[in-house]
């Protein structure tokens, strides 16, 4: 890991910062507000609307299915030991085989199956969801979009100024100022304890996780970022193992710990 100071300056929710001539949507779901930003080229603008419709319906299909809130969503129902459908139960395994491998991947430090209550996706299933709708808008013929999910970042192609998508690192001490920019080609997803708090469980001891306060991953899919940054906030003091061990699968990260320190892996895409 590279140390790179205390926070004194202008981590950590991951806020889209590119504008220009592009179709915007936002959506309340699944227990946050997610953005749509689309640069249509030419012909693509018909598809970016058809593109945009088909993504938030898939949205909202995924929060019916697996959304703990909904007494009465698959999940739910799986989480009971009650019969779902097939095509229900094919998706919550494919959610759970995901799962399984973010928790591989972390040495154990995420892990759904060591939660009170059942089995609990939620730290994947996020970006998961965003990762799919982005999908939905390159399979419409899009060919440059960002999906934001509360800070869980997918992106394909290009900003609208031609260059690589920029996504701001949030300070986790002042939601006005910014720990710095990064560079993203696929996906950012940032896990923190400064809105919701000591919500992050430390699968190995049960009990809240505090001594990184904020942690951001950036990588090839945006599902095993969002479930690995919970990771990284659950390791604490050794996130920089866990960190370690993730760079030959192609995910960088960043972690701030309970007393300011900045601490990233050597190939965080920190944008000039």
């Amino acid at each position: 890991m590279t140390v790179v100071g205390a926070l004194s300056a202008p981590a950590s929710s991951g806020l889209g910062l590119d504008v220009g001539p592009s179709l915007r949507r936002t959506q309340a779901v699944m227990g946050t507000v997610i953005s749509y930003n689309v640069v249509p080229a030419g012909t693509e603008t018909a598809a970016a609307y058809v593109g945009l419709a088909r993504a938030q319906a898939e949205m909202d299909r995924i929060d019916r299915r697996f959304s703990l809130w909904r007494a009465h969503s698959a999940m739910s129902l799986f989480r009971a030991g009650e019969p779902v459908d097939n095509r229900a139960a094919l998706e919550i395994e494919a959610v759970l085989e995901r799962c399984r491998l973010a928790r591989d991947m972390s040495d154990g430090w995420f892990d759904p199956w060591a939660l009170a209550g059942g089995v609990d996706p939620t730290g994947l299933v996020k970006g998961w969801a965003a990762q799919r709708a982005l999908a939905c808008l390159v399979s419409s013929g899009v060919h440059r979009a960002m999906v934001n999910a509360g800070g869980d970042i997918a992106v394909a192609g290009v900003s609208a100024s031609g260059g690589p998508w920029r996504v701001g690192i949030r300070h986790p001490d002042d939601p006005l100022r910014l720990l710095g920019v990064v560079h993203a080609d696929a996906a950012v997803a940032t896990s923190g304890l400064y809105e919701r708090g000591a919500h992050v469980v430390d699968p190995r001891r049960g009990l809240a996780a505090t001594d990184v306060v904020a942690a951001t991953v950036t990588g090839p899919e945006l599902d095993l970022a969002d479930a690995l940054a919970t990771a990284l906030v659950a390791a604490g003091t050794e996130s920089d193992g866990v960190a370690a061990r993730l760079v030959p699968d192609g995910y960088e990260s960043l972690v701030v710990t309970e007393a300011g320190e900045v601490r990233a892996t050597p190939g965080f895409p920190w944008a000039d």
